[in-house]
Protein backbone atom coordinates (compact mmCIF):
# COMPACT_ATOMS: atom_id res chain seq x y z
CA UNK A 1 0.00 0.00 0.00
CA UNK A 2 2.84 2.38 0.88
CA UNK A 3 4.59 1.63 -2.42
CA UNK A 4 1.36 2.22 -4.39
CA UNK A 5 0.85 5.57 -2.68
CA UNK A 6 4.45 6.46 -3.48
CA UNK A 7 4.02 5.64 -7.18
CA UNK A 8 0.82 7.70 -7.45
CA UNK A 9 2.26 10.60 -5.45
CA UNK A 10 5.41 10.83 -7.56
CA UNK A 11 3.45 10.60 -10.84
CA UNK A 12 3.33 14.42 -11.41
CA UNK A 13 7.12 14.63 -11.05
CA UNK A 14 7.68 11.65 -13.37
CA UNK A 15 5.33 13.19 -15.96
CA UNK A 16 7.20 16.48 -15.67
CA UNK A 17 10.57 14.74 -16.23
CA UNK A 18 9.23 12.85 -19.25
CA UNK A 19 7.61 15.97 -20.71
CA UNK A 20 10.75 18.09 -20.35
CA UNK A 21 13.48 15.55 -21.08
CA UNK A 22 11.80 13.01 -23.32
CA UNK A 23 9.11 14.94 -25.19
CA UNK A 24 11.10 18.22 -25.20
CA UNK A 25 7.94 20.06 -24.17
CA UNK A 26 8.37 23.76 -23.24
CA UNK A 27 8.65 24.20 -19.48
CA UNK A 28 5.56 26.39 -19.11
CA UNK A 29 3.38 23.82 -20.89
CA UNK A 30 4.90 20.87 -19.04
CA UNK A 31 4.35 22.49 -15.63
CA UNK A 32 0.73 23.35 -16.47
CA UNK A 33 0.20 19.67 -17.32
CA UNK A 34 1.89 18.61 -14.09
CA UNK A 35 -0.33 21.00 -12.13
CA UNK A 36 -3.51 19.56 -13.66
CA UNK A 37 -2.35 16.00 -12.86
CA UNK A 38 -1.49 17.00 -9.29
CA UNK A 39 -4.89 18.64 -8.73
CA UNK A 40 -6.73 15.56 -10.02
CA UNK A 41 -4.65 13.16 -7.91
CA UNK A 42 -4.97 15.35 -4.82
CA UNK A 43 -8.75 15.47 -5.11
CA UNK A 44 -9.39 11.87 -6.23
CA UNK A 45 -6.81 9.82 -4.30
CA UNK A 46 -6.00 12.02 -1.32
CA UNK A 47 -9.56 13.35 -0.94
CA UNK A 48 -8.47 16.97 -0.90
CA UNK A 49 -11.49 19.26 -0.84
CA UNK A 50 -11.97 21.11 -4.14
CA UNK A 51 -12.05 24.47 -2.37
CA UNK A 52 -8.91 23.55 -0.45
CA UNK A 53 -7.19 22.57 -3.70
CA UNK A 54 -8.15 25.86 -5.35
CA UNK A 55 -6.88 27.85 -2.38
CA UNK A 56 -3.63 25.87 -2.42
CA UNK A 57 -3.14 26.80 -6.08
CA UNK A 58 -3.87 30.44 -5.27
CA UNK A 59 -1.34 30.36 -2.42
CA UNK A 60 1.26 28.90 -4.77
CA UNK A 61 0.66 31.56 -7.42
CA UNK A 62 0.79 34.44 -4.92
CA UNK A 63 3.92 33.03 -3.30
CA UNK A 64 5.52 32.70 -6.74
CA UNK A 65 4.69 36.25 -7.82
CA UNK A 66 5.83 37.88 -4.58
CA UNK A 67 8.71 37.76 -3.88
CA UNK A 68 10.11 35.12 -6.29
CA UNK A 69 9.09 36.44 -9.71
CA UNK A 70 9.47 40.01 -8.46
CA UNK A 71 13.18 39.41 -7.78
CA UNK A 72 13.71 37.61 -11.08
CA UNK A 73 12.13 40.39 -13.14
CA UNK A 74 13.92 43.10 -11.16
CA UNK A 75 17.33 41.43 -11.52
CA UNK A 76 16.92 40.83 -15.24
CA UNK A 77 15.58 44.38 -15.70
CA UNK A 78 18.73 45.75 -14.04
CA UNK A 79 20.94 43.64 -16.30
CA UNK A 80 19.00 44.43 -19.49
CA UNK A 81 19.12 48.14 -18.70
CA UNK A 82 22.93 48.03 -18.47
CA UNK A 83 22.92 46.38 -21.89
CA UNK A 84 20.67 49.10 -23.32
CA UNK A 85 22.80 51.94 -21.94
CA UNK A 86 26.05 50.31 -23.12
CA UNK A 87 27.41 50.07 -19.57
CA UNK A 88 27.92 46.32 -19.90
CA UNK A 89 30.41 46.87 -22.71
CA UNK A 90 32.48 49.12 -20.44
CA UNK A 91 32.35 46.45 -17.72
CA UNK A 92 33.54 43.82 -20.20
CA UNK A 93 36.46 46.02 -21.33
CA UNK A 94 37.59 46.63 -17.78
CA UNK A 95 37.53 42.94 -16.90
CA UNK A 96 39.17 41.68 -20.11
CA UNK A 97 41.95 44.29 -20.09
CA UNK A 98 43.64 43.02 -16.93
CA UNK A 99 45.84 40.22 -18.31
CA UNK A 100 46.70 38.20 -21.41
CA UNK A 101 46.96 34.95 -19.42
CA UNK A 102 43.89 32.89 -20.21
CA UNK A 103 43.96 31.24 -16.79
CA UNK A 104 43.83 34.62 -15.05
CA UNK A 105 41.06 35.83 -17.38
CA UNK A 106 39.09 32.66 -16.64
CA UNK A 107 39.38 33.32 -12.89
CA UNK A 108 38.37 36.98 -13.18
CA UNK A 109 35.64 36.64 -15.78
CA UNK A 110 34.40 33.05 -15.44
CA UNK A 111 34.74 32.63 -11.67
CA UNK A 112 34.56 36.16 -10.25
CA UNK A 113 32.29 37.99 -12.70
CA UNK A 114 30.28 34.83 -13.39
CA UNK A 115 29.49 34.48 -9.69
CA UNK A 116 28.62 38.17 -9.59
CA UNK A 117 26.13 37.75 -12.46
CA UNK A 118 24.66 34.67 -10.76
CA UNK A 119 24.22 36.67 -7.56
CA UNK A 120 22.62 39.57 -9.43
CA UNK A 121 20.52 37.97 -12.16
CA UNK A 122 21.00 34.21 -12.50
CA UNK A 123 18.89 32.39 -15.09
CA UNK A 124 21.71 31.59 -17.52
CA UNK A 125 23.46 34.98 -17.41
CA UNK A 126 26.32 33.52 -15.32
CA UNK A 127 27.15 31.11 -18.17
CA UNK A 128 26.17 33.09 -21.26
CA UNK A 129 27.99 36.35 -20.49
CA UNK A 130 31.33 35.03 -19.13
CA UNK A 131 31.53 32.27 -21.76
CA UNK A 132 30.93 34.71 -24.61
CA UNK A 133 33.50 37.13 -23.16
CA UNK A 134 36.15 34.42 -22.74
CA UNK A 135 35.57 33.05 -26.23
CA UNK A 136 35.61 36.59 -27.64
CA UNK A 137 39.06 37.37 -26.25
CA UNK A 138 40.65 34.23 -27.65
CA UNK A 139 40.03 31.29 -25.30
CA UNK A 140 38.86 27.92 -26.57
CA UNK A 141 35.07 28.43 -26.74
CA UNK A 142 34.14 24.88 -25.72
CA UNK A 143 36.49 24.96 -22.74
CA UNK A 144 35.04 28.33 -21.75
CA UNK A 145 31.46 27.00 -21.73
CA UNK A 146 32.35 23.80 -19.87
CA UNK A 147 34.33 25.73 -17.26
CA UNK A 148 31.51 28.23 -16.72
CA UNK A 149 28.92 25.44 -16.41
CA UNK A 150 31.04 23.66 -13.80
CA UNK A 151 31.89 26.64 -11.59
CA UNK A 152 28.32 27.98 -11.70
CA UNK A 153 27.12 24.95 -9.71
CA UNK A 154 27.80 26.31 -6.20
CA UNK A 155 26.82 30.00 -6.68
CA UNK A 156 23.37 28.85 -7.85
CA UNK A 157 22.11 28.48 -4.27
CA UNK A 158 22.57 32.21 -3.63
CA UNK A 159 21.62 33.26 -7.15
CA UNK A 160 19.24 36.07 -8.09
CA UNK A 161 19.83 37.78 -4.74
CA UNK A 162 19.21 34.59 -2.76
CA UNK A 163 15.83 33.71 -4.26
CA UNK A 164 16.40 29.90 -4.30
CA UNK A 165 16.90 29.89 -0.52
CA UNK A 166 14.07 32.37 0.09
CA UNK A 167 11.86 30.03 -1.93
CA UNK A 168 13.18 26.99 -0.07
CA UNK A 169 12.32 28.73 3.19
CA UNK A 170 8.70 29.22 2.10
CA UNK A 171 8.46 25.54 1.12
CA UNK A 172 10.13 24.01 4.19
CA UNK A 173 9.26 26.50 6.93
CA UNK A 174 12.95 26.79 7.88
CA UNK A 175 14.21 30.38 8.12
CA UNK A 176 16.16 31.66 5.11
CA UNK A 177 19.07 32.67 7.37
CA UNK A 178 19.35 29.16 8.82
CA UNK A 179 19.22 27.70 5.32
CA UNK A 180 21.92 30.11 4.15
CA UNK A 181 24.21 29.02 6.99
CA UNK A 182 23.70 25.32 6.27
CA UNK A 183 24.10 25.83 2.53
CA UNK A 184 27.41 27.65 2.99
CA UNK A 185 28.63 24.81 5.22
CA UNK A 186 27.62 22.03 2.83
CA UNK A 187 28.98 23.83 -0.26
CA UNK A 188 32.23 25.28 1.07
CA UNK A 189 34.49 22.43 -0.11
CA UNK A 190 33.10 22.32 -3.65
CA UNK A 191 33.10 26.13 -3.83
CA UNK A 192 36.76 26.19 -2.84
CA UNK A 193 37.93 23.63 -5.41
CA UNK A 194 35.86 25.06 -8.29
CA UNK A 195 38.36 27.72 -9.45
CA UNK A 196 41.14 25.11 -9.48
CA UNK A 197 38.98 22.90 -11.70
CA UNK A 198 38.24 25.88 -13.94
CA UNK A 199 41.95 26.56 -14.47
CA UNK A 200 42.52 22.89 -15.33
CA UNK A 201 39.67 22.94 -17.87
CA UNK A 202 40.87 26.16 -19.50
CA UNK A 203 44.54 25.10 -19.46
CA UNK A 204 43.98 21.56 -20.72
CA UNK A 205 44.85 19.60 -17.59
CA UNK A 206 46.28 19.75 -14.09
CA UNK A 207 49.60 21.00 -15.45
CA UNK A 208 47.86 24.35 -16.01
CA UNK A 209 48.09 25.00 -12.27
CA UNK A 210 51.86 25.31 -12.61
CA UNK A 211 52.66 28.98 -12.40
CA UNK A 212 49.05 29.82 -11.57
CA UNK A 213 48.52 27.94 -8.30
CA UNK A 214 49.09 31.00 -6.10
CA UNK A 215 46.71 33.23 -8.02
CA UNK A 216 44.09 30.45 -8.15
CA UNK A 217 44.40 29.96 -4.40
CA UNK A 218 43.90 33.70 -3.90
CA UNK A 219 40.85 33.65 -6.19
CA UNK A 220 39.39 30.73 -4.21
CA UNK A 221 40.03 32.13 -0.72
CA UNK A 222 39.03 35.69 -1.59
CA UNK A 223 35.65 34.42 -2.79
CA UNK A 224 34.90 31.62 -0.34
CA UNK A 225 35.85 33.42 2.88
CA UNK A 226 33.65 36.55 2.46
CA UNK A 227 30.97 34.39 0.80
CA UNK A 228 30.84 32.09 3.84
CA UNK A 229 30.89 34.94 6.38
CA UNK A 230 28.16 36.83 4.54
CA UNK A 231 25.94 33.73 4.34
CA UNK A 232 26.26 32.98 8.05
CA UNK A 233 26.07 36.57 9.31
CA UNK A 234 23.83 38.43 6.84
CA UNK A 235 21.76 35.74 5.13
CA UNK A 236 20.86 34.50 1.66
CA UNK A 237 20.80 37.66 -0.44
CA UNK A 238 24.40 38.89 -0.60
CA UNK A 239 26.96 36.01 -0.38
CA UNK A 240 27.61 35.73 -4.14
CA UNK A 241 27.76 39.49 -4.60
CA UNK A 242 30.14 40.12 -1.69
CA UNK A 243 32.30 37.10 -2.50
CA UNK A 244 32.62 37.92 -6.19
CA UNK A 245 33.51 41.58 -5.61
CA UNK A 246 36.26 40.57 -3.18
CA UNK A 247 37.41 37.85 -5.56
CA UNK A 248 37.67 40.10 -8.62
CA UNK A 249 39.52 42.80 -6.69
CA UNK A 250 42.01 40.38 -5.11
CA UNK A 251 42.56 38.43 -8.34
CA UNK A 252 43.25 41.60 -10.33
CA UNK A 253 45.82 42.71 -7.72
CA UNK A 254 47.36 39.22 -7.62
CA UNK A 255 47.60 39.20 -11.43
CA UNK A 256 49.64 42.40 -11.35
CA UNK A 257 51.92 41.03 -8.62
CA UNK A 258 52.37 37.38 -9.64
CA UNK A 259 51.42 37.17 -13.30
CA UNK A 260 52.74 40.25 -15.07
CA UNK A 261 54.55 38.04 -17.59
CA UNK A 262 52.39 34.97 -18.31
CA UNK A 263 53.88 31.82 -19.80
CA UNK A 264 53.61 31.79 -23.60
CA UNK A 265 51.67 28.52 -23.55
CA UNK A 266 48.82 30.15 -21.65
CA UNK A 267 48.90 33.59 -23.23
CA UNK A 268 46.02 34.48 -25.51
CA UNK A 269 48.59 36.16 -27.75
CA UNK A 270 50.16 32.81 -28.69
CA UNK A 271 47.99 29.91 -27.51
CA UNK A 272 45.42 29.93 -30.32
CA UNK A 273 47.52 30.55 -33.43
CA UNK A 274 45.73 27.80 -35.31
CA UNK A 275 42.41 29.51 -34.76
CA UNK A 276 42.70 32.65 -36.84
CA UNK A 277 39.35 34.11 -35.87
CA UNK A 278 40.00 33.77 -32.16
CA UNK A 279 43.54 35.10 -32.53
CA UNK A 280 42.26 38.17 -34.37
CA UNK A 281 39.75 38.88 -31.64
CA UNK A 282 42.44 38.40 -29.00
CA UNK A 283 44.79 40.81 -30.74
CA UNK A 284 42.03 43.38 -31.09
CA UNK A 285 41.31 43.08 -27.39
CA UNK A 286 45.01 43.41 -26.50
CA UNK A 287 45.26 46.41 -28.82
CA UNK A 288 42.24 47.96 -27.13
CA UNK A 289 43.89 47.37 -23.77
CA UNK A 290 47.08 49.09 -24.98
CA UNK A 291 45.09 52.00 -26.37
CA UNK A 292 43.45 52.44 -23.02
CA UNK A 293 46.85 53.26 -21.57
CA UNK A 294 47.49 55.75 -24.37
CA UNK A 295 44.57 57.97 -23.53
CA UNK A 296 41.47 55.99 -24.36
CA UNK A 297 41.21 54.33 -20.96
CA UNK A 298 37.94 54.14 -19.09
CA UNK A 299 38.05 56.92 -16.54
CA UNK A 300 37.12 56.37 -12.90
CA UNK A 301 33.93 58.32 -13.43
CA UNK A 302 32.96 56.20 -16.45
CA UNK A 303 33.74 53.03 -14.53
CA UNK A 304 31.66 54.20 -11.58
CA UNK A 305 28.81 55.04 -13.93
CA UNK A 306 28.95 51.58 -15.54
CA UNK A 307 28.93 49.76 -12.20
CA UNK A 308 26.44 52.15 -10.57
CA UNK A 309 23.31 49.91 -10.62
CA UNK A 310 25.20 46.97 -9.14
CA UNK A 311 26.89 49.13 -6.50
CA UNK A 312 23.51 50.58 -5.50
CA UNK A 313 21.91 47.12 -5.32
CA UNK A 314 24.70 45.96 -3.01
CA UNK A 315 24.42 49.06 -0.79
CA UNK A 316 20.63 48.99 -0.57
CA UNK A 317 20.41 45.29 0.20
CA UNK A 318 23.15 45.60 2.80
CA UNK A 319 21.74 48.63 4.59
CA UNK A 320 18.20 47.24 4.73
CA UNK A 321 19.41 43.91 6.15
CA UNK A 322 19.42 42.96 9.82
CA UNK A 323 23.02 44.23 10.04
CA UNK A 324 21.49 47.72 10.23
CA UNK A 325 18.59 47.19 12.66
CA UNK A 326 17.53 50.86 12.76
CA UNK A 327 16.67 50.85 9.04
CA UNK A 328 15.46 47.25 9.03
CA UNK A 329 13.05 47.81 11.92
CA UNK A 330 11.70 50.93 10.24
CA UNK A 331 10.66 49.27 6.97
CA UNK A 332 10.20 45.60 7.96
CA UNK A 333 6.74 46.11 9.55
CA UNK A 334 5.39 47.54 6.29
CA UNK A 335 3.85 44.29 5.15
CA UNK A 336 0.61 42.31 4.87
CA UNK A 337 0.24 38.84 6.38
CA UNK A 338 -2.55 36.60 5.09
CA UNK A 339 -3.58 32.95 5.23
CA UNK A 340 -4.72 31.84 1.80
CA UNK A 341 -5.17 28.07 2.21
CA UNK A 342 -8.74 27.33 3.30
CA UNK A 343 -7.98 24.06 5.09
CA UNK A 344 -6.23 23.26 8.34
CA UNK A 345 -2.53 23.94 8.75
CA UNK A 346 -2.33 26.68 6.15
CA UNK A 347 0.90 28.66 6.22
CA UNK A 348 0.88 32.44 6.43
CA UNK A 349 2.07 34.47 3.48
CA UNK A 350 3.89 37.72 4.26
CA UNK A 351 4.01 40.40 1.57
CA UNK A 352 6.75 42.90 2.45
CA UNK A 353 5.97 45.98 0.38
CA UNK A 354 9.33 47.73 0.80
CA UNK A 355 11.83 45.50 2.58
CA UNK A 356 12.08 42.85 -0.10
CA UNK A 357 15.00 42.35 -2.54
CA UNK A 358 12.86 42.85 -5.65
CA UNK A 359 11.80 46.37 -4.67
CA UNK A 360 15.35 47.33 -3.69
CA UNK A 361 16.73 46.05 -7.00
CA UNK A 362 14.11 47.97 -8.97
CA UNK A 363 14.92 51.22 -7.14
CA UNK A 364 18.67 50.71 -7.60
CA UNK A 365 18.24 49.82 -11.29
CA UNK A 366 16.15 52.93 -11.99
CA UNK A 367 18.59 55.25 -10.20
CA UNK A 368 21.52 53.54 -11.91
CA UNK A 369 19.79 53.83 -15.28
CA UNK A 370 19.26 57.57 -14.78
CA UNK A 371 22.94 57.95 -13.87
CA UNK A 372 23.85 56.14 -17.10
CA UNK A 373 21.64 58.49 -19.12
CA UNK A 374 18.59 56.28 -19.69
CA UNK A 375 15.28 58.08 -20.07
CA UNK A 376 12.10 56.98 -18.30
CA UNK A 377 10.43 55.85 -21.57
CA UNK A 378 13.52 53.74 -22.33
CA UNK A 379 13.25 52.10 -18.91
CA UNK A 380 9.60 51.39 -19.60
CA UNK A 381 10.50 49.68 -22.88
CA UNK A 382 13.24 47.63 -21.18
CA UNK A 383 10.83 46.52 -18.44
CA UNK A 384 8.17 45.60 -21.01
CA UNK A 385 10.72 43.64 -23.04
CA UNK A 386 11.93 41.87 -19.88
CA UNK A 387 8.39 40.83 -18.96
CA UNK A 388 7.67 39.74 -22.53
CA UNK A 389 10.84 37.67 -22.70
CA UNK A 390 10.24 35.97 -19.35
CA UNK A 391 6.47 35.46 -19.07
CA UNK A 392 6.94 31.75 -19.69
CA UNK A 393 9.36 31.58 -16.77
CA UNK A 394 6.80 33.33 -14.58
CA UNK A 395 4.08 30.86 -15.61
CA UNK A 396 6.46 27.96 -14.97
CA UNK A 397 7.33 29.12 -11.44
CA UNK A 398 3.68 29.80 -10.58
CA UNK A 399 2.72 26.29 -11.69
CA UNK A 400 5.62 24.59 -9.90
CA UNK A 401 4.86 26.46 -6.68
CA UNK A 402 1.20 25.43 -6.96
CA UNK A 403 2.20 21.79 -7.52
CA UNK A 404 4.36 21.91 -4.40
CA UNK A 405 1.56 23.43 -2.29
CA UNK A 406 -1.00 20.80 -3.33
CA UNK A 407 1.46 17.96 -2.81
CA UNK A 408 2.25 19.28 0.66
CA UNK A 409 -1.29 19.98 1.83
CA UNK A 410 -2.76 16.75 0.41
CA UNK A 411 -0.14 14.51 2.04
CA UNK A 412 1.53 13.39 -1.19
CA UNK A 413 4.97 14.57 -0.07
CA UNK A 414 4.57 12.77 3.27
CA UNK A 415 3.84 9.50 1.46
CA UNK A 416 6.87 9.90 -0.83
CA UNK A 417 9.07 10.66 2.17
CA UNK A 418 7.76 7.64 4.06
CA UNK A 419 8.83 5.22 1.34
CA UNK A 420 12.24 6.87 0.93
CA UNK A 421 12.83 6.41 4.66
CA UNK A 422 11.92 2.73 4.47
CA UNK A 423 13.95 2.12 1.29
CA UNK A 424 17.17 3.94 2.21
CA UNK A 425 17.13 4.37 5.97
CA UNK A 426 20.13 6.20 7.40
CA UNK A 427 21.88 6.05 4.02
CA UNK A 428 19.40 8.55 2.56
CA UNK A 429 21.79 11.54 2.89
CA UNK A 430 24.07 9.88 0.32
CA UNK A 431 21.41 10.26 -2.38
CA UNK A 432 19.88 13.52 -1.16
CA UNK A 433 22.05 15.75 -3.41
CA UNK A 434 21.35 13.41 -6.34
CA UNK A 435 17.61 14.04 -5.91
CA UNK A 436 18.33 17.76 -6.07
CA UNK A 437 20.52 17.18 -9.12
CA UNK A 438 17.63 15.49 -10.91
CA UNK A 439 15.56 18.60 -10.22
CA UNK A 440 18.33 20.85 -11.54
CA UNK A 441 18.69 18.72 -14.66
CA UNK A 442 14.95 18.77 -15.37
CA UNK A 443 14.13 22.39 -14.55
CA UNK A 444 17.44 24.17 -15.11
CA UNK A 445 16.64 26.30 -12.08
CA UNK A 446 17.81 26.18 -8.48
CA UNK A 447 14.56 27.91 -7.49
CA UNK A 448 12.31 25.38 -9.21
CA UNK A 449 14.39 22.52 -7.76
CA UNK A 450 13.78 23.90 -4.27
CA UNK A 451 10.06 24.01 -4.96
CA UNK A 452 9.93 20.51 -6.44
CA UNK A 453 11.94 18.64 -3.83
CA UNK A 454 12.59 21.03 -0.93
CA UNK A 455 9.54 19.96 1.03
CA UNK A 456 10.28 16.30 0.32
CA UNK A 457 13.85 16.60 1.61
CA UNK A 458 12.76 18.39 4.78
CA UNK A 459 9.98 15.88 5.47
CA UNK A 460 12.29 12.91 4.90
CA UNK A 461 14.83 14.47 7.27
CA UNK A 462 12.15 14.80 9.96
CA UNK A 463 11.14 11.16 9.55
CA UNK A 464 14.78 10.09 9.93
CA UNK A 465 15.48 12.40 12.85
CA UNK A 466 17.92 14.48 10.81
CA UNK A 467 18.28 18.24 10.43
CA UNK A 468 15.68 19.60 7.99
CA UNK A 469 17.89 22.61 7.26
CA UNK A 470 20.87 20.41 6.39
CA UNK A 471 18.91 18.14 4.06
CA UNK A 472 17.21 21.12 2.43
CA UNK A 473 20.68 22.59 1.86
CA UNK A 474 21.70 19.29 0.24
CA UNK A 475 18.78 19.71 -2.13
CA UNK A 476 19.81 23.18 -3.29
CA UNK A 477 23.43 22.02 -3.62
CA UNK A 478 22.27 19.17 -5.84
CA UNK A 479 20.13 21.57 -7.85
CA UNK A 480 23.18 23.65 -8.74
CA UNK A 481 25.15 20.54 -9.71
CA UNK A 482 22.28 19.32 -11.89
CA UNK A 483 22.37 22.59 -13.84
CA UNK A 484 25.76 21.52 -15.25
CA UNK A 485 24.03 19.00 -17.53
CA UNK A 486 20.68 20.76 -17.89
CA UNK A 487 19.75 20.81 -21.63
CA UNK A 488 18.57 24.42 -21.56
CA UNK A 489 21.69 25.59 -19.72
CA UNK A 490 23.93 23.82 -22.22
CA UNK A 491 21.91 25.33 -25.07
CA UNK A 492 22.44 28.81 -23.58
CA UNK A 493 26.18 28.14 -23.40
CA UNK A 494 26.33 26.87 -26.98
CA UNK A 495 24.48 29.89 -28.33
CA UNK A 496 26.71 32.23 -26.30
CA UNK A 497 29.77 31.06 -28.26
CA UNK A 498 27.86 30.85 -31.56
CA UNK A 499 28.13 27.06 -31.63
CA UNK A 500 24.48 26.03 -31.61
CA UNK A 501 24.27 22.35 -32.49
CA UNK A 502 27.30 21.44 -30.40
CA UNK A 503 25.25 20.69 -27.27
CA UNK A 504 26.09 16.97 -27.28
CA UNK A 505 29.83 17.75 -27.39
CA UNK A 506 29.49 20.13 -24.43
CA UNK A 507 27.39 17.59 -22.49
CA UNK A 508 29.99 14.89 -23.06
CA UNK A 509 32.73 17.14 -21.70
CA UNK A 510 30.84 18.33 -18.62
CA UNK A 511 29.33 14.97 -17.63
CA UNK A 512 32.45 13.70 -15.82
CA UNK A 513 32.58 16.82 -13.66
CA UNK A 514 28.89 16.38 -12.84
CA UNK A 515 29.50 12.82 -11.63
CA UNK A 516 32.48 13.87 -9.49
CA UNK A 517 30.51 16.72 -7.91
CA UNK A 518 27.49 14.49 -7.16
CA UNK A 519 29.66 11.86 -5.45
CA UNK A 520 31.52 14.46 -3.37
CA UNK A 521 28.23 16.17 -2.45
CA UNK A 522 26.70 12.88 -1.27
CA UNK A 523 29.70 12.11 0.93
CA UNK A 524 29.70 15.64 2.42
CA UNK A 525 25.97 15.43 3.09
CA UNK A 526 26.25 12.04 4.80
CA UNK A 527 29.23 13.03 6.95
CA UNK A 528 27.49 16.26 7.91
CA UNK A 529 24.53 14.39 9.36
CA UNK A 530 26.88 12.83 11.91
CA UNK A 531 27.61 16.26 13.38
CA UNK A 532 24.60 18.46 12.56
CA UNK A 533 21.31 17.74 14.28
Amino acid sequence: MLFLKFLIAILPIICLIIALSGLKMPAHKATVMALVITIVLGIVFWKLNVVYAASAVLEGVLNALWPICLVIVAALFAYNLTLRTGAMESIKRMLAGVSTDKRVLALIIGWGFGSFMEGMAGFGTAVAIPASMLAGIGLNPFAAVVACLVVNSTPTAFGSVGIPLVTLSSVTGVSAHTLATNTAMIQVILAFISPFIMVCIIGGGIKALKGAFAITLIAAISFVLPWYITATVVGAELPNIVGSICCMACTVIAAKLFNSKPEAEYSIETSNKTEEANLLMAKEEISASVNQHKGNSISFGRALQAWCPFILIFIMLLFTSTLFPAINRLIAPIKSVVTVYAGKGGSKLAFSWINTPGIMIFIAAIIGGLVQGAKIPTMGHVLADTLKANWKTIVTICCVMSVAKIMAYSGMISDIASLLVVATGRAYPLISPLIGAVGGFVTGSGTSTCVLFGGLQAKTAQNLGLSSAWMAAANVLGGGIGKMICPQGIAIGASAINKSGSESKILGSVLKYFLVYVVIAGIICFVGTLFIK
